[in-house]
């Protein structure tokens, strides 16, 4: 079976997180932390960080629609964290932690605006889904001290605290997901 990969961009607060959920999705073929939405061409870290730039924290997800589909990357995205909070998650605050969904064609569009669509339906949130949709344009890699941060650090505090629970409530909720060495 020749199956085309597809890529989608992910911001939901800081990268680590998405990247050490996503990292164990069976499907996921390859996470890289990174930016994109802003403006200034190939921002570092503190840049970004200072809101200056416009660019969200984002993890890229290049996945096999074969064996996960991408209403299940969805899925998984708006379980690990609040798509609820305008520029925020948890203690991160800034346009750079902003929920945004940074598609690569019409059909993950479309799928996105359905997939909200029904988390509102289902009344999953108490408050209204902020989360944006906006066509990809330019993803610039993070520095390598990003990459796999959680995977080479988990006893740091930030790792403990607030990536583990997100990767122990993904594996909780879509344990049928999880890749067989994760």
């Amino acid at each position: 079976m020749n199956t085309q990969l597809q890529q989608t961009l992910l911001a939901g607060g800081c990268f680590w997180c998405l990247e050490a959920v996503f990292d164990q999705v069976r499907g996921v073929t390859d996470v890289v932390s990174g930016y994109t939405g802003g403006k200034r061409p190939n921002p570092s870290y503190e840049q970004v960080c200072s809101g200056a730039t416009g660019h969200a924290e984002v993890v890229s997800v290049t996945f096999d629609p074969s064996v996960i589909p991408f209403n299940d990357i969805l899925h998984i995205f708006f379980t690990i964290h609040d798509p609820t909070t305008l520029n925020r998650q948890g203690a991160d605050v800034g346009t750079q932690y902003r929920s945004a969904i940074f598609y690569t064609s019409a059909e993950q569009q479309t799928e996105a605006k359905n997939v909200i669509a029904e988390l509102t339906a289902e009344k999953l949130f108490a408050n209204p889904i902020v989360t944006q949709l906006t066509p990809l344009e330019t993803f610039y890699a993070a520095e390598d001290y990003h990459q796999e941060y959680f995977a080479r650090n988990p006893e740091q505090g930030y790792c403990q605290f607030v990536v583990a629970p997100k990767v122990s409530k993904f594996r909780q909720k879509f344990a049928h997901y999880l890749k067989g060495d994760s």
